[in-house]
Parts: structure tokens; C-alpha cells; sequence
């Protein structure tokens, strides 16, 4: 059967509406969707072990047995049996149990050859193994040597979508019924393998170096189609007229403020104010490191704004953030008799209201208005925007920015990020802005003392979390991961440890879980007041715990990355890192950020079986307690993990269906010059077609990253 990329997954015989809706829960509404639904890891079933080595071996191992026994079921009580055998190799014998599986007996007959995957125990000198899955073996019969491992949902078993991959590739890849989107001289001036060489390699790989080179292609093709839609946008950007602001002068704001601005801030204000007295719209991003002083530049951007007779907007990627926000601009703008509101999601319908006729011109004057995503919703119109910030760049995608800016087209556009991005990087990533780089922190600023350790510390580390919370300090601990299920029993090698030589470059680890790790400290420390947050939670239920924290009212945060960008807590104190190295260089400088923001003494401590070792972890990790420069953490980043991470850093959004970006691959990328290569190779095919025209599948799939019409990116 033959199918087209965009027919309905129900064309697959066995999905009918109930599956169809599981697979809908995991995006999957396509037979294109389940092509790149792609595998998550993959077990490497190619590495036969005998039975006595496999008892050894705490995991799954791939076992080539032969039945010597025939198959007896034991029925224990109603409603459940169990189905035993023996199997044998050289090494010994193990005894093999199913459970309420009694249609086995007639599969496993004696003396036939079946390759096993599961884990062995040892009792005495006896092997068991329990449930493994199991196919035959014959010596003219085709085997996987890699079984793909997939993201699954209640409602699709591992049988099923694997079945159901398998049909999508037979009836496309191998029907020739997928259109490979690149120009062939692009794909062989990049030595890249084809489209369907590429979606079939990745589901059912002949080999490593077969997997690498369909892992290269799929990031290749992503990397291009953000490189298209970033510099459109940077092309139309550059073309944008917005009403000049001549009045530039900001000393009035700055008596104001408390501090002697940096150097860098001065700066960056200059580099602000040049580009707001031109009539060519300013798109500007100020990138530094948290506490560098950012948001001061950005007021001096909104009070150029209201003193040439226009209002500003900003924008923050949760409520809690821009309350801060709130906070801090209320107190800098009121003496200058500047009016800010706050506009977010938790306000009542009539205050929403009385704030959208002041900032529509119908009520009392609003100069600037703070809010979240709320600015976006219909009914919120402006008399007069001049200059939109938004903060946290790469929590919106570029069609939110677009969004924002057709509330009033002729707006100036200023964003801010706390990653610093090498600046090999900052053109390929940000190019549709202009970068100003804060690289300088102001006086003051204490630093965070950095530690590695490993499980062996777990006792004096406990004792010290005692002793910070004992002097009013609060914790933060992060984990990798949410929650233990199914899912996080990772497979033999993932994606991210596969290479574009195909070489596999490390193994995973168990990872501590935010969820299951809280219940663990509520046990050792009873009397301490602990919560977990992680991306899962609903908005205000992560708003509610982070105001609960920042009020000192929690002591122990425990969380998994989405506390990357939070609100300020000056009383937090210490920093754990969970499994420490699973996590880029970059990212845990971000981390360590939310510590010594107040008068405490304050610490990170990198906990990790790779601490002190001679590896990459263990460098990457040293590196952490040697170096506290962002810029210079993120250079060294690039060069141990490649492009990757910034990419995924840079265009990732939480509001999909607002023109966030969503990538499926690219962030496993450690190859800085595909990255490069696929931006050059963006500018060429946009000075051949300013409008892609000429490259219809390549404008399909730029509307399709960015989930947006392409007139609109901007």
C-alpha cells in the first residue's frame, strides 16, 4: 500500500479512532507525523551476550538461546499464570517466565533458536529471565541490529508503533512517495544522504554509521529551514520604518537609579538610543549574564520611548517574572511621573478591561505596560507603541515577536536573553537582530562558590543543606528529569550519544527525578518545608510555588530546568545540580545564576559520578568550578557539545501555536559547521528567491517550523 505524507494515520490497517486519538496526544495525526516521530534510543541487540556474562551485567543483554524444554503454564490464582521454559547456550541454562502470556506455548518450540532481550539474575548458579522480548532466529532471516526505542502514550504499546512505523516506511520511503525537499546540488554540495535514506535509517537503521548519516541529514534539514525563516525575518526587519525618537537624552532617568552604571551598560544604552532616533525600526537583542544589569538597559529603551511621546510594552514568559518586572520599573518610573500597569492572565475581567481602554487612548494614559503573553490576546490595542521588549528571547518564538508588532506596525523592538552565545554563534542563531553583548557585571556582585561530587558526599552534602536553611537560606535542587515511569528506563544509546562518524560517545546513567527525589527529602528532612516544580504543571500552579518560594516560605525547591529563568530570590543560598553531567555548560552556569542574588554567601554544588574524572563529563565539569564568565563558559560549550543547545535555546517556545519553534533533532547536533554551512547555504538560496518561490517544499516546511503564514514572519 502506497501513501502520501499528509494521509491520515487511520490508513493504516489496525488504527482505527481509538488509537488515532492516542497517537493525536503525541502530535501524530499524519502518516508525515509518524515519520518524524522519531526514535528516542535506540538497544543494541547486534552485541550477543552468553547467558553467564549477561547475570553480570546490571541492564538488558541481547541473549541467542536455544528452547530446551517445552512450555508449561501454572495457573497461580484467577486470572493470573505463568508460562515457564528452559533455554540454554554454551554458558548454561535460564528459566524464562511470561506472564498471562499462555498463547506462547505454542511459539517456543523445542530445539528452535530465538534471540532474547531482558535482563538476567543469578540465583545461586541458576539464570532467570522474566518477560523478555524475544524473536526467532534463522540464519536466512534479516535481523535488526538496532531496535528503535520511541516516546509512547497510553493506548500505543511498543509493538504497535513499531508496526505501525514500519508500514509509514514501506509505504512511502520505499513507494518513493516522499519528496525530498532540497535542491540535489544542496544535498550533494553537503554530502547527504537522501530524504528517504534518511526517515528509513532513522526508524530501522542498517548500522551506526547508516544512523549517523540519517541523524546528520534530518538536523541538516532543520537547521536550514530555522536559517531561511531567521533571515527572511532579519531581511524584513531591516526594511521595517518605525516613528524616530529624537529625544535620546536619559540622564533624568538615570539620577534615578540607584547604582553607577558598567561600562558595558553604557554601552549597550548608546547602541539603544542611536537606534531609536532613525526612522528604520531598531531589532536589537542585549544578551548577558543574569544580574548583568539588563532590564536597566531596557527601561532606558522605554523611557526614550515615552519622552518622544510614545508607550512601551514588555513582555515576560510567565507572571511571576513580570511582576518582578512590574515591581522593579513601577519604582524606577513613578518619580518621573511615568504611569506603568500590569497586564496578565490572573487579573479580573474588569480590570483587563479598564487597562485596555487606558492603553487604547479611551481612559487615563498608560506609558508602560508589563505583562505576559495576555498582550497578545484580541481586545488589547495601543494609541500609540513605539517599542516593544520582550524578555527571555527564547521562551517566544519569532512569530510572537510579529504578533506583538502588529499591534502597531511601526514599533522598535528590543529583546532581552540572560544565554550568553558564543559569538561565532550570535550571526547563525540571532540573525535576524542585532546583538549587544552586557559582558561586564556590576561591582558587588559576589561569586558563587562551585563544588563537584560524587554519591559518595550524599551524607555531608545532606548536612549542609541543614546548615543553610538553619542560617535562613533556601535551596534550590535540580533534577533532569520529572518523574520515574517506563520512559525514563532509557535505552541502550540515544540519538544524542550517536555521533555523524557514528561513533557512540557515551551511556546513560539513572537520572534523579524532581517528583520522586522531593518525596525522598521530605523523609530525610521532616521538619523542612519542601516543594517540587517542573514544566508539567499548569502556569499558575508553578506561579504559586515560585511566589511561595520567593516569599521564604518554601526552604527546599526541588525542580527540573524550568527554573532556569525565574523570579528573583536573594535569599536562596545554594544550588544543587542533580546528575550534573547531563546537562551543557551553559545551562548550569544559567542554574548557578539563581543563587548569590542577595547578601548571602552562596554555593553550587555539581553532584555527578563523572566528578573528577579524566572524560568530557568530567572536564565539563571542571571547567564549572574554574571559570565563572558566561561568555567564556559558552564558547568552551561550543566547542565540547557543538551548535546544538544554542540552537534549541534560542528558538524554543512554550506557546507552539503562537509561531514558537519546535525542533525535532537539531539540538543534538555537535557539528558547529553544519550550523555554518546550512545558514551560507540559506543567504544563497535567498538571494536566487528573496520570496523561496522557486523552492516551493523548502517554503512549506519554513511555514511549517515556524507555524506561521510566511508573510508574517517578521
Amino acid at each position: 500500500m502506497s501513501f502520501d505524507t499528509s494521509t491520515r494515520i487511520t490508513a493504516i490497517s489496525g488504527v482505527g479512532k481509538v488509537r488515532a486519538e492516542a497517537y493525536a496526544r503525541m502530535g501524530v495525526g499524519t502518516i508525515g507525523d509518524l515519520l518524524m516521530h522519531y526514535p528516542r534510543g535506540y538497544e543494541d541487540r547486534a552485541d550477543i551476550k552468553p547467558l553467564s556474562d549477561a547475570a553480570m551485567y546490571a541492564g538488558k543483554s541481547a541473549l541467542l538461546l536455544t528452547v530446551a524444554t517445552e512450555p508449561r503454564v501454572h495457573n497461580i490464582r484467577r486470572g493470573m499464570s505463568l508460562l515457564k521454559f528452559k533455554a540454554y547456550d554454551e554458558s548454561g541454562s535460564a528459566e524464562i517466565t511470561f506472564f498471562n502470556q499462555n498463547y506462547l506455548k505454542s511459539v517456543f518450540e523445542l530445539g528452535k533458536d530465538f534471540r532474547f532481550y531482558g535482563t538476567v539474575e543469578q540465583k545461586g548458579k541458576k539464570y532467570f529471565i522474566s518477560s523478555p522480548d524475544y524473536e526467532e532466529y534463522r540464519e536466512d532471516k534479516e535481523m535488526l541490529s538496532l531496535m528503535p526505542v520511541y516516546s509512547l502514550t497510553e493506548g500505543i504499546s511498543r509493538k504497535q508503533i513499531m508496526k505501525d512505523v514500519r508500514t509509514a516506511v514501506l509505504g512511502t520511503v520505499t513507494e518513493g512517495a516522499v519528496r525530498d525537499v532540497l535542491p540535489e546540488p544542496l544535498r550533494a554540495d553537503n554530502k547527504l544522504c537522501t530524504l528517504s535514506y534518511a526517515l528509513k535509517n532513522i526508524h530501522f537503521p542498517d548500522s551506526y554509521v547508516a544512523l549517523a548519516a540519517a541523524k546528520k541529514r534530518l538536523i541538516y534539514d532543520e537547521f536550514l529551514t530555522f536559517a531561511l525563516g531567521v533571515s527572511l525575518s532579519g531581511r524584513k526587519n531591516r526594511e521595517r520604518l518605525a516613528a524616530p525618537c529624537p529625544n535620546t537624552d536619559i540622564a533624568p532617568l538615570l539620577e534615578n537609579f540607584r547604582y553607577e552604571l558598567t561600562g558595558a551598560q553604557k554601552r549597550v544604552c548608546a547602541e539603544i538610543a542611536d537606534d531609536m532616533r532613525r526612522d528604520v525600526a531598531m531589532s536589537r537583542l542585549v544578551v548577558g549574564d543574569v544580574g548583568s544589569g539588563k532590564t536597566i538597559c531596557a527601561a532606558a529603551a522605554m523611557y526614550i520611548a515615552v519622552k518622544n511621546g510614545m508607550q512601551a510594552a514588555i513582555m515576560a514568559p510567565t507572571e511571576i517574572l513580570a511582576r518582578q518586572h512590574f515591581s522593579d520599573l513601577k519604582e524606577l518610573f513613578e518619580p518621573l511621573h511615568i504611569s506603568c500597569e500590569l497586564l496578565v492572565g490572573s487579573l479580573t475581567a474588569a480590570q483587563k478591561k479598564k487597562i485596555h481602554k487606558s492603553l487604547s487612548g479611551e481612559g487615563e494614559r498608560i506609558d508602560v505596560v508589563v505583562g505576559t503573553h495576555a498582550l497578545l490576546s484580541e481586545g488589547v490595542e495601543f494609541e500609540s507603541l513605539g517599542l516593544i521588549v520582550t524578555d527571555e528571547q527564547h521562551r517566544f518564538g519569532v512569530a510572537q515577536r510579529a504578533l506583538l508588532s502588529e499591534k502597531n506596525e511601526k514599533t522598535h523592538v528590543l529583546v532581552m536573553s540572560a544565554t550568553p552565545i558564543p559569538r561565532s554563534l550570535a550571526l547563525a542563531v540571532f540573525g535576524d537582530l542585532d546583538v549587544s553583548r552586557i559582558d561586564e557585571m556590576p561591582p558587588g556582585r559576589q561569586r558563587v562558590d562551585t563544588f563537584t561530587v560524587d554519591e559518595s558526599y550524599r551524607e555531608r552534602l545532606n548536612g549542609f543543606i541543614e546548615k543553610q536553611v538553619a542560617e535562613g537560606g533556601q535551596v534550590y535542587v535540580v533534577c533532569p528529569s520529572i518523574e520515574k515511569t517506563d520512559e525514563d528506563e532509557y535505552s541502550d544509546i540515544t540519538l544524542r550519544e550517536i555521533d555523524f562518524e557514528g561513533n557512540v560517545t557515551q551511556k546513560r546513567r539513572e537520572l534523579k527525578a524532581a517528583v520522586s527525589f522531593a518525596d525522598e527529602l521530605r523523609k530525610r528532612f521532616p521538619e523542612l518545608r519542601i516543594e517540587y516544580i517542573h514544566g508539567k504543571l499548569k502556569a499558575a500552579e508553578k506561579d504559586k510555588i515560585m511566589l511561595a518560594f520567593a516569599r521564604g516560605e518554601v526552604d527546599i525547591l526541588v525542580s527540573t530546568t524550568v527554573i532556569e529563568v525565574g523570579v528573583n530570590v536573594p535569599n536562596a543560598s545554594l544550588m544543587i545540580v542533580e546528575n550534573s553531567e547531563r546537562f551543557g555548560l551553559s545551562q548550569l552556569h544559567q542554574l548557578r545564576g539563581r543563587v548569590g542574588r542577595g547578601n548571602k554567601k552562596s554555593y553550587c554544588v555539581l553532584v555527578s559520578s563523572e566528578a573528577g574524572k579524566e572524560n568530557t563529563a568530567g572536564e565539563r565539569l571542571k571547567i564549572m568550578k574554574e571559570c565563572y564568565n558566561g561568555y567564556e563558559i559558552a564558547e568552551r560549550d561550543l566547542q565540547m557539545r557543538g551548535p546544538g543547545d544554542f540552537v534549541k535555546n534560542a528558538a524554543e517556545s512554550h506557546i507552539r501555536q503562537s509561531g514558537g519553534v519546535r525542533f525535532r533533532l537539531a539540538e543534538l547536533c555537535d557539528d558547529t559547521g553544519l550550523l555554518k554551512k546550512a545558514f551560507d547555504d540559506a543567504t544563497i538560496l535567498l538571494d536566487t528567491s528573496p520570496d523561496l518561490s522557486d523552492f516551493p517544499e523548502l517554503k512549506c516546511a519554513v511555514e511549517e517550523l515556524f507555524s506561521l503564514d510566511f508573510s508574517r514572519i517578521s
